[in-house]
């Protein structure tokens, strides 16, 4: 069975996904995701961050009921996203990492995480890293030829483009053959015709979001 890993960053709780207390670990928090963790009844096995957004009671109460590592960073080159991100990869080795948190709130912070995949150093683990959020689903792709599964709870489709491609859909409800583009761009408010969608691209990394109302 493949393995999947949760993480929680420090996104606004309010665009958390429905249930998200219930879905089964293993869990990492990164900073202040590690401390809500905790509150919600859930033991992480790693806690990564520089701790800046807690107090050192917090800390400490995260630490009793931590199952592994805490992870402090080491300098600000990188976010605690990064870093817990490299750390997830290289402890846990997951076939799926799936973060929350990591949308609303700030802008910067979004934009840091969902560009996250373009840094040579992650890009690796593109096609394993997923952005869930109340509204949204966002997955990462290299190029290739794709079949995408239509998630149950989600209507709309858009195809995002973060480096130079050559994108073709081919049978959602709007297509594109061989589209050039040269920058980023939200090829958005598309649908699937179906269950599943087919679509594929000769380079870059495309972003994928399935997204309701």
């Amino acid at each position: 069975m493949p393995k999947t890993v949760r993480l929680l960053v420090g996104g606004p709780t309010t665009n958390w996904p429905t249930g998200l207390a219930q879905l089964p670990g293993p869990w990492v928090g990164a900073d202040r995701g590690a401390l809500r963790l905790v509150k919600l009844g859930l033991k992480p096995v790693i806690a990564v961050g520089d701790f800046d957004s807690i107090d050192a009671a917090e800390l400490a109460t995260v630490k009793q009921v931590l199952t592994g590592t805490v992870v402090v960073k080491p300098d600000q080159d990188q976010t605690d996203t990064q870093l817990a991100v490299k750390t997830i990869f290289a402890q846990l080795h997951p076939d799926e990492l799936i973060i929350y948190g990591a949308t609303g709130g700030r802008l910067d912070h979004l934009l840091a995480n969902l560009w996250l995949v373009l840094d040579p150093q992650f890009r690796q683990w593109a096609p394993q890293i997923k952005l869930v959020d109340r509204q949204n689903s966002v997955q990462f792709f290299l190029p290739g030829v794709y079949t995408l599964q239509k998630e149950v709870d989600k209507t709309y489709l858009a195809f995002v483009p973060l480096l130079p491609t050559h994108l073709t859909l081919a049978d959602a409800k709007y297509r594109l053959q061989d589209a050039a583009n040269d920058y980023p761009i939200s090829w958005a408010s598309n649908e699937f015709v179906g269950d599943t969608t087919r679509f594929s691209f000769d380079q870059g990394v495309v972003a994928v979001i399935q997204s309701c109302d």
